[in-house]
C-alpha cells in the first residue's frame, strides 16, 4: 500500500505532506521522516463542519461548542503522500518593482520554543496550530498555548503558519539602517526568568484559579467543588446586587465549614472548608470586590463596589476553569 503520510521518526507527529514535514524539521530541527500507511486523524464536527485532526483536538472543540458528534472521514481525506517539493509558481509577466527587489524580505516560521511545541503535537495540535498558539502565548507554558486555541479556536487563520522576516527571527540589523527602521522586539524576547504578576485583574483571577489548581491537582472533586461554589456566590451577588445576604460571607464558620451547603439561604457561611483553605481561594474572591471586615471574621462587598463587568469577567475564568480539561495542569 502506497504511503498516505509522511511520520517523524523522532517524535512520531504525523504529517500530510513533503511541505508540512519541511516545515516541521525546520521548527524541531528533525530530520529522520518516512512514509507511513498510517493516515493523519480527520473527525470532522457534524454541526459545524470544524474538522480535527486528533481526539483532544475534538474533545477540546466539544468543551468549548457542546457539539458531540463527528464523523470520522479519515479514509475519504487519505491520499498517497506525493514526495516532490512542490514548487512555487513563476509569474513572469509581473513587472518587478526595483525599489524594494533588491532588498527581499524572505518570510519564515518564527523559532518557538521546541519542548512547548512537542507536548502540543503529542497532545495531537496539528503542527502549524501549535506553532502559532506557541507563538503568540509568548512561548509561555504549554497551558498557555491551550488557553490561546480555545480563545482562538474559530480564527479563519488557526491553521495557518505564522511567518515572521529572516532577519527579525535571526536577529540581523536592517541592510540599510539609514532608511529601514529597527524591528520591534520579538515576543520571545519579553521573557524573564523572574516571575511576573499579571498585569490585569481578569488575569490576576485566572492565576488565583490556577493556584488552586496546581496546589491541589491530585484531588479533582475538592478543586471542582471550589469552583463551583466560588461560581455560585459570583452568581448570586450578580443577579442580587443589593441583597445583602448574599454579599456578606463568614470565613470561619465551624459549624457551616461546608461552604454551599445552602448557596440560596439568609447568608453564606463557611468559606473555610471549600475555598478559604485553598491557596488563591480568597484572594480570588479580593479580586472581585470582597474585603475582610470584623477583625476578617466576614467578607463583605460594599454595594458601591459591585462591578458587574468585573463579576461577569469572573464568571467567564470560573467556567473556563471547570470546562477547559487542561486549565492549570500543564
Amino acid at each position: 500500500m502506497a504511503g498516505v503520510s509522511l511520520k517523524c521518526g523522532d517524535c512520531g507527529a504525523l504529517l500530510k505532506s513533503v511541505l508540512e514535514a519541511q516545515e516541521h524539521a525546520e521548527l524541531t530541527s528533525h530530520s529522520n521522516f518516512y512514509e507511513s500507511t498510517e493516515a493523519v486523524l480527520n473527525l470532522v464536527c457534524t454541526t459545524c463542519g470544524k474538522p480535527c485532526r486528533s481526539k483532544t483536538e475534538s474533545d477540546l472543540h466539544t468543551k468549548r461548542t457542546g457539539h458531540t458528534d463527528f464523523v470520522d472521514k479519515t479514509s475519504e481525506a487519505a491520499k498517497p503522500t506525493s514526495l516532490e517539493v512542490p514548487k512555487p509558481p513563476l509569474d513572469v509577466d509581473e513587472p518587478v518593482d526595483a525599489s524594494t527587489s533588491s532588498q527581499p524580505e524572505e518570510m519564515v516560521a518564527p523559532e518557538v520554543d521546541q519542548k512547548l511545541l512537542e507536548e502540543l503535537e503529542g497532545m495531537g495540535f496539528p503542527k502549524a496550530r501549535a506553532t502559532r498558539a506557541i507563538h503568540y502565548s509568548g512561548n509561555a507554558s504549554v497551558e498557555a498555548a491551550v488557553n490561546w486555541v480555545v480563545e482562538h479556536e474559530n480564527d479563519p487563520d488557526i491553521d495557518e503558519m505564522p511567518l515572521a522576516e529572516r532577519r527579525r527571527k535571526l536577529g540581523l540589523p536592517p541592510e540599510d539602517p539609514a532608511t529601514v527602521k529597527p524591528s520591534p522586539p520579538v515576543v520571545e524576547e519579553k521573557k524573564s526568568s523572574l516571575p511576573v504578576r499579571p498585569a490585569t485583574k481578569t488575569e490576576q483571577m485566572r492565576e488565583c484559579l490556577r493556584i488552586i489548581k496546581q496546589t491541589h491537582k491530585d484531588d479533582d472533586a475538592k478543586v471542582k467543588r471550589a469552583f463551583q461554589t466560588l461560581l455560585t456566590y459570583i452568581g448570586n451577588v450578580a443577579k442580587n446586587p443589593n441583597e445583602d445576604k448574599y454579599r456578606k460571607i463568614r470565613v470561619n464558620n465551624q459549624t457551616f465549614q461546608e461552604i454551599g451547603r445552602n448557596p440560596e439561604g439568609c447568608q453564606l457561611n463557611g468559606i473555610v472548608d471549600r475555598v478559604g483553605s485553598l491557596k488563591g481561594g480568597i484572594e480570588f474572591l479580593e479580586l472581585c470586590g470582597f474585603e475582610k471586615i470584623e477583625g476578617d471574621e466576614f467578607l463583605f462587598l460594599p454595594r458601591d463596589k459591585v462591578d458587574m463587568a468585573v463579576l461577569n469577567s469572573a464568571g467567564s475564568e470560573l467556567n473556563s476553569a471547570i470546562n477547559n480539561p487542561f486549565f492549570g495542569v500543564l
